[in-house]
């Protein structure tokens, strides 16, 4: 989210390009949801990481856009590839940038008797 506006995936590459550029040198914040669900037991949370992006060039928005990685991804961007290098710094879970936050999956677990904290499965 950037500027209160929720950026989807991109419908083509100028709207990556569009995104890239509103993202350029900025902060923004990624919100990630999970659940889970055992026995009777349900619950859900929200993860929200904020991602500080390198000022970029149009050449570096072109040459990134052309690896196609944008173009199904939220943002149109991706951390896990080459979108790493256009990522100055990240402020909360990596991995709900990516799409599965894991420090609030564990608590999660955690809440419905899955998993001890880091330890392992607890048997029925």
């Amino acid at each position: 989210m950037v500027d209160g506006d929720v950026l989807g995936k991109p419908k083509n590459e100028a709207d990556a390009a569009r995104m890239l550029r509103r993202l350029s040198g900025r902060t923004h914040t990624v919100i990630t949801g999970v659940a889970v669900a055992w026995r009777d037991r349900l619950e859900s949370g929200v993860e929200e990481v904020e991602v500080t992006f390198h000022a970029l060039t149009d050449v570096a928005i072109r040459a990134y856009i052309a690896t196609r990685e944008p173009m199904d991804k939220a943002g149109a961007y991706g951390i896990q590839g080459f979108g790493a290098t256009i990522v100055q710094r990240v402020h909360g879970d990596y991995f709900a940038v990516m799409g599965l936050p894991l420090q609030l999956l564990v608590r999660l677990l955690e809440r419905v008797g899955i998993l001890y904290a880091f330890g392992p499965l607890r048997l029925p």
